[in-house]
């Protein structure tokens, strides 16, 4: 057991920010679970299963996470002023956010109600703190950075946009839980949660489509990233369709049908995004590789949220083949979950992930 490490101290000093995307990815596996027990009962079971389990991970992740910043204060600052690693600082908070939809959504069929609700208010406070925090200050970082290069820009960039767009998936279903005088404000926050990061996503949209054209591919170690762009667009539209429903307030209910309908728009996007990952990734492993990194935690949140989108829009509308396509996507989450899961885990375990990588160069187009 971590027979790589030349202390094992190493462990804390070398504990990547990444770790907690795989909480983002076994929530929502958890949620998709739940949501598509529609079809197998069983996955009611599984979905409570991956809840708890989830927990467990995030606490266990949170110790070395915080000793990290105590015991090795500069090696967190380091990694916070990487033009790359900066980026995964974020999954932390869109973990805290993720956890707060997993006890609103399962948390409920296994807690009394008000301490399930008590405990997705505190995670969502915590996390929408700490995204809006990673949402400015990690742009800004990159902002005056002399060091950052258009090869350092791969679609990890969006994770901060990311997570400012999910605040609203929990937090549209926690408006009607808040006092009456501030339930107004709150919605607004979350709209200006939702609108910060889809437009901050827009524009590093663009610069990574310039990147992938215009330069050198992504490092093998980075494909997996590619897989990042579905969690906007899922994330996004299960967040604006939530938005909507619990808008009532604000006296829009007559518009309801265009945001929908911009819903199902956004949500389409998310099949041709989804047709180049899969593509690229194929090419990636016939030509040239595809080492394990952390960055393959890529492969779950993202398509994850596309398949919880798939859900919401197929309700929504009373589509049963939208239902039926994100089934079929939600046994591709399930079976890359695992895979990752196991990777990670036996890497772990072997010392692998607690190694100082060196930077990988870029590869030639195959």
């Amino acid at each position: 057991m971590l027979s790589k490490l030349e202390h094992k101290t190493d462990v804390i000093r070398n504990f990547s920010p990444a770790w907690f995307a795989s909480v983002m990815g076994t929530g929502i596996l958890a949620v998709t679970s739940k949501f598509y027990s529609c079809y197998l009962p069983f996955l009611q079971t599984v979905a409570g299963v991956l809840w708890i389990f989830n927990l467990f991970l995030f606490f266990v992740l949170l110790v070395p996470w915080l000793l990290r910043w105590i015991m090795y204060r500069q090696n967190a600052l380091d990694d916070l002023r990487h033009p790359i690693l900066a980026q995964f600082y974020a999954t932390i908070a869109i973990g805290c956010l993720v956890l707060a939809g997993d006890f609103l959504a399962i948390g409920v069929d296994y807690l009394p109600f008000n301490v399930a609700l008590e405990f997705a208010h505190w995670f969502w406070i915590v996390g929408a703190i700490l995204t809006f925090a990673f949402g400015i200050g990690v742009p800004l970082i990159m902002f005056l950075s002399p060091h950052v290069e258009i090869t350092h820009i791969n679609p990890g960039w969006f994770i901060p946009p990311v997570g400012l767009i999910v605040i609203p998936i929990a937090g549209a279903k926690l408006i009607p839980y808040w006092p009456t005088g501030i339930q107004c404000p709150m919605l607004i926050l979350n709209y200006i949660a939702w609108s910060s990061g889809f437009f901050l996503w827009v524009f590093l949209a663009a610069i990574c489509f310039y990147r992938f054209i215009c330069h050198p591919p992504l490092p093998t170690n980075m494909v997996a990233t590619v897989w990042i762009n579905l969690g906007p667009i899922g994330a996004g539209t299960m967040a604006l369709l939530s938005l909507i429903k619990a808008s009532s307030i604000l006296k829009i209910n007559g518009f309801a049908g265009a945001f929908y309908l911009f819903g199902l728009i956004f949500w389409g996007f998310g099949f041709w995004w989804l047709m180049i990952a899969i593509l690229k990734t194929r090419h990636y492993m016939r030509y040239l590789e595809l080492p394990y990194a952390m960055s393959w935690w890529g492969f779950t949140f993202p398509l994850g949220a596309y398949v919880g989108a798939s859900y919401m829009i197929a309700q929504l509308f009373q589509c049963t083949t939208f239902k039926l396509y994100g089934f079929i996507l939600y046994w591709l989450l399930f079976v890359l979950w695992s895979i990752v899961l196991i990777t990670t885990s036996v890497r772990a375990y072997r010392g692998d992930l607690f190694v100082r990588p060196k930077p990988a160069p870029n590869v030639q187009q195959a």
